[in-house]
């Protein structure tokens, strides 16, 4: 029987531009645009599907058509989708200009429809049931936080472990009331730093200083620069994949999480499914989409070779 994952959290529309040449601030500069369905929580739940998971998402959603080509994506990639419909809203958006490296020069998120999640939606009998059948919780910062915080809460009482993706840095302090109550969050450096007030030197800090505000467990990334993990008190470090080409960076963060996930729920080691992370993170951003429409647990596993093994920090 598959494990259930409960994803709440961001299910929206991904616009990106992309500059074909070098990037030239305040003015304009030939490229592309493309859009699809995208949000920190569905990437996500969309990958966890792909590998193997029984997967329900709840998120708001507008009766507008991008909220109908969000249900379809979710219905592509094998996802119950249970959106809450507010007919007269539209989708929420997330809207990028993107350099021809595939790096991100700034982003605009038009998010306003998320503060409709408020903590009485999880008294729904069909949310509840939700909770109630699922393995695992995952939650992203695009919701209010009373409702992070509600959705935390209901989790411990239940005895459900719960994984966070922190999406930015502005978004990611309304983690912080709950932050005890998270086993895994998935971050940058640039979020880990709005939580805890710090930048350190030497990046083996970053399992101290976010123990210290409660945080149990988590993976801080750092580009292309060894990300750190950590729980119940270990901690190592690994280089992501070097890879020669990157298409797009979107979605890498949400990829790494729900393979980091993956591994966990199949009770292997932490460094080994921070590699398996690396691995989906790696075959994300060598595909122009924020979910690689070809994942799978065989094409992780022959990726693999492109991780080096973790370093243990301790």
């Amino acid at each position: 029987m598959k494990r259930k994952i409960l994803v709440l959290g961001g299910a929206h529309i991904d616009r990106r531009g992309r500059i074909s040449g070098d990037t030239v601030a305040g003015a304009s500069n030939p490229g592309s645009w493309f859009e699809e369905p995208g949000g920190g929580g569905f990437n996500a739940a969309r990958n966890l599907a792909r590998l193997g998971f029984d997967v329900t998402m709840i998120s708001p959603r507008g009766g507008d058509p991008i909220g109908e080509m969000v249900s379809e994506a979710a219905d592509f990639a094998g996802v119950n989708d249970r959106p809450f419909v507010f007919l007269d809203r539209k989708t929420p958006s997330y809207t990028a200009i993107i350099e021809n490296d595939g790096n991100l020069v700034i982003a605009l998120a038009d998010m306003d429809l998320y503060r409709m999640f408020v903590p009485r939606r999880l008294s729904i009998r069909a949310v509840r049931d939700a909770f109630a059948a699922t393995d695992f919780i995952l939650i992203d910062a695009n919701l209010p936080q009373e409702t992070l915080a509600s959705i935390v809460e209901r989790a411990k009482v239940l005895g459900k472990p719960v994984g966070a993706i922190a999406i930015s840095p502005a978004k990611a302090i309304k983690l912080k009331p709950c932050i005890e109550g998270i086993d895994y969050l998935f971050l940058n450096e640039a979020e880990a730093a709005a939580l805890t007030g710090e930048r350190p030197n030497d990046p083996a800090h970053w399992p101290s200083l976010l123990g210290d505000i409660g945080l149990r467990g988590g993976v801080v990334t750092r580009g292309q620069r060894e990300l750190i993990a950590f729980a119940d008190r270990h901690a190592i470090a690994l280089q992501p994949a070097n890879l020669e080409g990157v298409a797009d960076v979107t979605g890498a963060g949400d990829s790494l999480a729900a393979g980091v996930i993956s591994g966990l729920m199949r009770g292997i080691s932490l460094a080994d499914a921070v590699r398996e992370g690396a691995a989906a993170a790696a075959l994300t951003v060598q595909s122009p989409h924020a979910v690689n429409e070809n994942l799978s647990p065989n094409l992780i596993r022959e990726t693999l070779f492109l991780v080096p093994p973790a370093r243990i920090l301790h």
